[in-house]
């Protein structure tokens, strides 16, 4: 678990979820400190280079080039990625930033690897109602539909070529877009996408099994 998230606490979130979730089957590491490390540096990041998986959750990071280029390489070989909340633009400054020295961006990653095409969010003012776009795939096995959420609302439409969203998220006055959706990203692996994230998500039986048949499905793992 790659993470450094700005306001949503994967950072507290996703180490719980791993823990009750995914213990049973997966050896979990987790690299995170980049919003502090006014380098973008990850710690404990060693073990990205030998992920079977990599899950990020990071707000608008330019790590160590030698860091983002492990995360390259594990794209480029095809493994699975999970993207969540604002993995979107994970490694994407905001416009006019510049890395610092020695560290790198990767623009292209939204496009690349998760498939989406994020310009913004609605106001975090608004609750999100989350139904089924793709009722019978397998991810949304055992994900009770509709909930509600109170992560803002990505802006994401159109997503990439390819993408197949299987969540649709509402807000009153605004388009719907995808709130989940599967990819084949640019090494040809899977990835699993969801925006949504917002600390209280992690408390509902159906975000927890969302995000546990994601990582599952993106792992090549049979869903029960």
């Amino acid at each position: 678990m790659l993470i450094a998230g700005q306001s949503y606490e994967t950072d507290r979130t996703l180490p719980a979820f791993a823990a009750r979730f995914l213990a049973p089957q997966f050896e979990v590491a987790i690299a995170d400190g980049a919003m502090t490390n006014p380098e973008h540096r990850f710690a404990n990041f060693a073990p990205v280079a030998s992920a079977d998986i990599l899950l990020v959750s990071v707000w608008r990071r330019a790590p160590p080039a030698e860091q983002l280029n492990a995360v390259r390489r594990h794209v480029a070989a095809g493994r699975p990625v999970i993207g969540v909340a604002t993995a979107s633009h994970a490694f994407a400054l905001r416009k006019g930033a510049q890395p610092a020295a020695g560290s790198a961006t990767w623009a292209e990653w939204d496009a690349q690897v998760i498939g989406g095409n994020y310009t913004g969010h609605r106001s975090i003012k608004l609750v999100t109602t989350v139904t089924a776009l793709a009722p019978t795939h397998p991810i949304l096995r055992g994900v009770v539909l509709p909930f509600r959420s109170k992560m803002e609302l990505n802006q994401v439409s159109p997503l990439r070529p390819g993408a197949e969203a299987i969540l649709l998220g509402t807000v009153d006055g605004f388009p719907a877009e995808p709130v989940a959706w599967t990819f084949t990203h640019v090494g040809g692996g899977r990835t699993f996408f969801t925006p949504l994230g917002h600390p209280e998500d992690f408390a509902q039986p159906a975000f927890q099994r969302l995000l546990l048949n994601g990582i599952r499905w993106a792992a090549g793992l049979p869903i029960e």
